[in-house]
Order: C-alpha cells, then sequence, then structure tokens
C-alpha cells in the first residue's frame, strides 16, 4: 500500500531531481519556443500593420488625461473600440493556425521530455508514431480545456467593462473604475484559480497513457478515476503550481520595477535590459516548474498504481 505523504511535501525533492538535470528544462523551453517565438513574430507584424490602419492619434492613444482617471477610462474605451474589429479579424486566422501549431509541437515536445524523463529514472520507454499521435490528442484537450477557461474569463471581463466603463454605472454616467478594479481582480484570480482545480485531468492524462500504455480517450477516463487518495495529491501540486507560476509573475514585475526610481542614472537602453532579463528569469524558471509538475505526476503514478521507480541518483 502507498505511503501517505503529501504532495507538496514531494515536491522539493522532485524541484532538486529536475535541477540535477537540466537537459529536461531545455527541452520543455525549447519546444514551447518552437512554437512561442513565430506566433510572437505574428503578433509583432499584425500590431504594427494596425497601428499604420488606425493610428494612435485618430484612436486618442496620444491625448489620453494623464490627470483624471475617470476621463482616461473613457478615453481608453473608446480606443479599443476602434482596434477591437481589427484585432478580432486577425484573431480569427491566427487563433486556429497557433493551436494547431501548438498541438502538433506540444505533443511531440511533451513527448520527449517524458522520453528522456524517462530514461534518466532508469525506466525504459519507446516513441512510436501511434504514441505522438495520441500526445497530440491530449494536448488538444488540454488546449479545449484552457481556451474555454480564458474565454469564459474574457466573456465575464467584457460583461465588467461593458457594465463598468462603456454605460458608466455612477450618477452623471462617469465610469466606476473601483467597481471594475474589484471586479477585474476577482475574476481574474477566480478563473486563474478555477483552471487550477479543473485542468489536473489533462495534465496527468500523458503521464498515464505513456507509463500505463493505453491510448488518449483511455488515459482521459482513466484520469478522472485515480481514486480520492491519488486525486487529492495530483489536485495538491496542481494548485501549489499555480501559486508558484503566479508567485514568479509578481517576482518578475519587481525585478524589472525595482530600477524605476534610479532611471535617470541607469538610462532607457539599462531599463529595457533589465526588464528583458525579468522576462527570460520568468520563461526559464516557469519552463523548469512544468518538468516539476510532470515528474511529481510520474512519481504518484508509479506510487499510487503499483509501478516501481528505479531513479538514478
Amino acid at each position: 500500500m502507498a505511503q501517505p505523504v503529501r504532495g507538496t511535501q514531494s515536491l522539493v525533492g522532485q524541484m532538486g531531481w529536475v535541477f540535477a538535470r537540466p537537459v529536461l528544462t531545455a527541452l520543455e523551453v525549447g519546444w514551447r519556443w518552437l512554437v512561442g517565438l513565430p506566433v510572437l513574430a505574428v503578433c509583432w507584424i499584425e500590431g504594427q500593420r494596425i497601428l499604420k490602419a488606425v493610428p494612435p492619434d485618430s484612436a486618442g492613444l496620444t491625448g489620453i488625461n494623464t490627470q483624471n482617471p475617470w476621463v482616461a477610462a473613457v478615453q481608453l474605451d473608446h480606443a479599443w473600440q476602434m482596434y477591437r474589429p481589427e484585432l478580432v479579424a486577425v484573431l480569427g486566422w491566427l487563433v486556429p493556425v497557433a493551436a494547431t501549431a501548438w498541438v502538433v509541437i506540444s505533443g511531440l515536445g511533451r513527448s520527449v521530455v517524458l522520453w528522456k524523463l524517462a530514461q534518466a529514472s532508469g525506466r525504459a520507454m519507446q516513441m512510436r508514431p501511434k504514441g505522438l499521435m495520441g500526445m497530440m490528442v491530449l494536448q488538444a484537450a488540454w488546449l479545449v480545456v484552457f481556451g474555454a477557461t480564458v474565454g469564459a474569463w474574457v466573456w465575464a471581463m467584457d460583461w465588467v467593462g461593458a457594465t463598468h466603463i462603456a454605460a458608466g454605472s455612477l450618477p452623471g454616467g462617469e465610469p466606476d473604475l473601483i467597481g471594475y478594479s474589484m471586479w477585474a481582480i476577482f475574476l481574474s484570480l477566480g478563473f486563474y484559480t478555477a483552471w487550477a482545480l479543473v485542468s489536473w485531468p489533462v495534465g496527468i492524462a500523458p503521464v498515464l497513457m505513456v507509463l500505463e500504455e493505453c491510448g488518449p480517450m483511455q488515459a482521459l477516463g482513466r484520469s478522472v478515476r485515480l481514486g480520492r487518495a491519488f486525486t487529492s495529491k495530483v489536485v495538491e501540486i496542481n494548485l501549489v503550481m499555480g501559486i508558484v507560476t503566479m508567485a514568479l509573475m509578481v517576482l518578475a514585475m519587481v525585478f524589472s520595477a525595482a530600477p524605476l526610481p534610479f532611471s535617470d542614472q541607469l538610462g532607457t537602453d539599462a531599463l529595457h535590459d533589465i526588464g528583458a532579463v525579468s522576462v527570460l528569469f520568468y520563461v526559464l524558471a516557469s519552463d523548469y516548474f512544468q518538468v516539476v509538475r510532470v515528474k511529481s505526476f510520474v512519481e504518484f503514478t508509479r506510487e499510487f498504481r503499483g509501478l516501481h521507480s528505479a531513479d538514478a541518483r
């Protein structure tokens, strides 16, 4: 019988194990940015095109009243309404293309990371075309859940903007910035937590498919029938990793904002360099913890499903 152990108690050990094998993090960073860099390049090109089609002057962005936040909110809402049709048109073709690229490359990348992880743990694992296709199916399932969560958040934020900014909910038709801010914080944290709570089945399904040598649909079915003890560990790890990701975001923002009081002495270029380093830190740390999550799922699967590990210490 599996010995009772909290998910977070094993996390430090998994962090050390992954840190001692940087090739795993390098592979994770590599496949993610194989998708991310081209998508960012397309976003940059399309953003420049949109700014030429709707110049900031005509959208009113250059005349934002920085002294009056209520007036500025209305001005920003007006600018958003002008840019919105252009953005929707771009997203209409960019999202399906980026999603397809993500499914294919993430399926290959996740398979390679799991293969190297199993190899480093002393467990043989073969990469087969059927298994790669199954991994792509599971990555598509992950993307559907993620897209549904993001879509619900966007819809909720659109409702908040329409009821507190565009329409104006204060006497005289002024925008309710305090109410909008409260709703924005509440909904953002709420949907972020909801994602951590509902995404664990599609997170552990690839591990189940590989370790138990089953199909993608079987893995999804098994992921929601893990048993109470196993499920609690997976949910705990998922929540902790969500908190870690948020902490990394805050830490990166603090790093990039800390030199602002010394901007006159450092200069603009130095501030840009510090900002770039902060982004790089977040990317590397976030991908490192993604591997830690996968490693934790692997070890809990072995623990609760009766699979034995032969980790190379």
